[in-house]
């Protein structure tokens, strides 16, 4: 009898306990889904307001004291005028033609970096590749001090060689693609040498295969990198017929609809944004566990 009841008390005592984990839990759950959703409210709030002021009207937008956060009388005026006064088409056309040219070289280049540094065996691998990385630890002004002056003196400026070609390698990108390779087991590239295949028709047919995840997070980056680009194209070029949509906001802001038509300018970077918006919502996945892989060995 005695043994029964400190069981029931064990019992109780047990799943009161648990109650008050389960309770505790649930706040604690709770309150991180709170400040989650605060949080993502405070990030998103610029890119709903740049949307909301870009389908405002100009005597609206300059007519409001104090900013109303929803548009009464809503207007698409605004993107027509983005295309109209300005030549923002040609930004576009610029703009993809550089971000794919400047994207396929560099994959070329630093694919083939990387399988030098992760498969290949030669006298100084190690000292170079140190070298490589070092390289990182210089200021991008110095970078781009050299590169202006060597494109200048290359007489590469206004031309897309100028603008592509001081972007066609990364040593970020030759890093993190070397440490996905090295990951690769070394008795795969043991068997093949084996059965008499060859170190280019291996990295096209088990390494790059393998390392996709990797390969297209380095992609997407670039593509993004590209597209958001201004020192550069901005230094580099003075003719607007090379104008990419980036420096092109610039030449809007001075050129075309003035400062003060923010309603406008709005709607050009609406336009120039939607792109890279939509590309990261379809790859955000592939580009989470592309750096994940990346970064990690074994």
């Amino acid at each position: 009898m005695v043994n029964n009841n400190t069981d029931q008390t064990q019992d109780l005592t047990y799943e009161s306990k648990k109650r008050k984990a389960d309770r505790l839990g649930l706040i604690r759950k709770t309150l991180t889904y709170i400040f989650l959703a605060v949080w993502g409210l405070i990030v998103l709030f610029p890119f709903y307001w740049m949307i909301l002021t870009s389908i405002k009207s100009y005597s609206s937008y300059n007519s409001e004291r104090i900013p109303r956060f929803i548009a009464t009388a809503p207007t698409l005026q605004n993107y027509a005028d983005a295309f109209n006064t300005v030549p923002l088409g040609k930004y576009f056309l610029n703009t993809i033609v550089f971000t794919l040219l400047t994207t396929a070289i560099m994959m070329v280049v630093i694919v083939l970096a990387a399988f030098a540094f992760s498969r290949l065996s030669f006298k100084g691998k190690n000292l170079l590749f140190a070298g490589f990385l070092s390289l990182m630890m210089i200021p991008n002004e110095l970078v781009v001090i050299t590169n202006f002056v060597t494109i200048t003196n290359m007489n590469l400026r206004n031309t897309f060689t100028g603008l592509i070609l001081p972007s066609v390698t990364s040593v970020f990108y030759i890093y993190l693609l070397k440490e996905n390779f090295e990951s690769i087991p070394d008795n795969l590239y043991k068997a093949a040498k084996v059965d008499g295949t060859s170190d280019l028709k291996y990295l096209l047919k088990v390494m790059i295969p393998i390392s996709q995840p990797t390969i297209v997070t380095i992609m997407i980056l670039k593509v993004i990198e590209c597209w958001n680009s201004y020192i550069w194209p901005r230094l580099i070029t003075d003719d607007e017929n090379y104008y990419l949509v980036s420096n092109g906001i610039q030449e809007i802001r001075e050129n075309g609809f003035g400062r003060e038509n923010i309603p406008a300018m709005m709607a050009a970077v609406v336009v120039i944004s939607v792109p890279l918006v939509v590309l990261f919502l379809v790859f955000h996945k592939k580009i989470m566990n592309g750096v994940a892989k990346g970064g990690s060995k074994g």
